[in-house]
């Protein structure tokens, strides 16, 4: 099934998506589980669907939020696919796994504005294509032939990056004011299917730039999880962005950056399309 987060009529919800609509939790349910987050946290996924209005709501008439509001953390994976590191001049060790995190207000949702940064910055500011996976249950440990049992499902993001910024640090250049975007929803791991399965394409303005499988990740997410769990207790709700493949504005010849108006659609095959169009810049 799919899962989405929204606000309609100003009042933030969540409910289950077919086709062109939503069908928003009850209140009584909302009033129990008021975000996703907190029903992943209790277990009751599985509840979801008769805990469901039978009102729905048209897509076009909402607007969706990151699937997960306030994850505990959001961790992503660097130079997860064979390329080119899309940082002209800075030598990066990549011999094991690379991980940073993201701030949660770096990410907005499916259809929301990409904030186009200002100065120096708006020179390199650049989209990255990565499938995502969700968290559902708690993990600590893991070993990497149990870790897929703790995902819950998979989202599409846009992990937008600021190269010039990421010669001053990683977290510099990936940590810009809703620079990226994740979503559009939340596709549990049986509708998903298997992340090596996955077909991943990146769009501008609808010309495809990245174009892989899922497959072909250096480091596969059960072993990224066990890494992971190894570092740190991984919560229900958290974030794991799987890296991005070859094709990159920075990793092209000449640089092929973002500009404003650009649009940007990353669609992976058994999840949907996130596609969020870059803001004009301040004055």
């Amino acid at each position: 099934m799919k899962v989405a987060s929204f606000v309609y009529e100003n009042q933030a919800g969540y409910g289950l998506v077919q086709g062109e609509v939503v069908f928003p939790v009850s209140t009584a349910f909302m009033d129990k589980y008021p975000t996703l987050r907190a029903a992943l946290e209790a277990d009751v996924l599985g509840e979801l669907a008769d805990g469901c209005d039978r009102t729905a709501l048209h897509l076009s008439d909402v607007h969706l939020l990151p699937p997960i509001p306030a994850p505990s953390k959001v961790l992503c994976v660097g130079l997860n696919y064979e390329k080119p590191y899309p940082v002209a001049g800075l030598a990066v060790q990549s011999d094991g796994i690379v991980i940073f995190g993201r701030n949660d207000d770096t990410l907005v949702g499916h259809n929301a504005s990409l904030e186009m940064p200002i100065g120096d910055a708006a020179k390199t500011y650049d989209f990255e294509g990565e499938i995502v996976a969700v968290i559902g249950r708690q993990c600590r440990h893991v070993e990497a032939a149990d870790a897929l049992a703790h995902v819950v499902g998979y989202a599409c993001m846009n992990e937008g990056s600021v190269r010039g910024w990421q010669k001053h640090s990683i977290h510099a250049g990936k940590n810009f004011l809703a620079s990226g975007a994740w979503g559009p929803w939340l596709t549990t791991s049986d509708e998903a299917g298997p992340p090596a399965a996955m077909h991943l394409i990146t769009r501008v303005n609808g010309t495809v730039m990245q174009d892989t499988m899922g497959a072909k990740m250096i480091h596969d997410l059960p072993k990224l999880i066990s890494y992971l769990s190894h570092m740190t207790r991984l919560n229900p709700g958290d974030v794991i962005a799987t890296g991005s493949p070859d094709g990159t504005g920075g990793s092209r010849t000449p640089p092929a950056y973002l500009n404003p108006d650009d649009v940007v659609e990353v669609e992976v095959s058994t999840i949907g399309t996130l596609r969020n169009r870059v803001s004009k810049p301040y004055s």
